[in-house]
């Protein structure tokens, strides 16, 4: 419905006299890792009820050369969630996954062997803080494991953070290509979208979010750094 007594503008970022060109660097970016926010942070207009979280990944056949590794992630699981364990690889602003251990059973010397076939050195393993004896345990195997820092909303800021990137995940990674594409946001009961992914299926994705949250970042001017 339109008004008379009303006046309606429509602005962008190039309205914007204000802001820094890694601001508007990072904001042209979403035209290639992701539509929706492209609609909404570049074009201006409403964003589309997606239900995908991350409906722009793509397969790859290998790591490229110049990219760097970043991390390797660890979400504990046992019974009927599975231990995974993920590796995380940096070019400019794309993101290469590859998967290393997806499976239940797994004892924490189990596991220990698992990163011992890796060969890791001191590499480090960013891990669910959530289990502090798990991380002391291994940490007293040798490995170089830490805990993930986490914070009010956290899994958004994960999210956020990996949604600012081109995401590629390894061809024979077949657990990590599934959880990225069953990845859903919840809706209630009317059917409405709410801000926060299904908490189901997601222990790669858990684990490549400790990974960014800790060791990819951005900070308010929305410049990266990695730490």
């Amino acid at each position: 419905m339109t008004r008379d007594d009303v006046d309606f503008f429509q602005t962008t970022y190039l309205d914007n006299p204000f802001l820094e060109q890694s601001v508007i660097e990072e904001i042209e970016r979403f035209k290639e890792t992701d539509e929706n926010f492209w609609r909404i942070y570049g074009l201006g207009e409403r964003g589309v009820n997606t239900a995908a979280v991350f409906p722009n990944w793509k397969q790859t056949d290998a790591i490229p050369e110049r990219a760097k590794l970043v991390a390797y992630g660890c979400d504990w699981g046992f019974t009927n969630d599975p231990t995974a364990i993920v590796s995380v690889w940096r070019e400019d602003y794309s993101l290469y996954i590859e998967e290393h251990l997806y499976k239940t059973g797994m004892t924490n010397r189990d596991i220990s062997e698992e990163l011992n076939k890796l060969q890791l050195d001191r590499t480090p393993i960013i891990c669910d803080s959530a289990e502090p004896k798990s991380i002391e345990e291994l940490h007293r195997l040798g490995h170089n494991v830490k805990p993930s820092k986490k914070g009010p909303d956290s899994i958004r800021l994960g999210i956020d953070i990996m949604k600012r990137h081109k995401l590629y995940i390894l061809k024979d990674s077949l657990n990590a290509q599934k959880e990225f594409r069953n990845y859903r946001w919840e809706v209630d009961r009317n059917g409405v979208q709410l801000s926060k992914p299904v908490d189901h299926s997601n222990h790669i994705i858990d684990a490549v979010r400790y990974i960014c949250i800790n060791r990819i970042g951005t900070s308010y001017s929305g410049k990266y750094y990695i730490s």
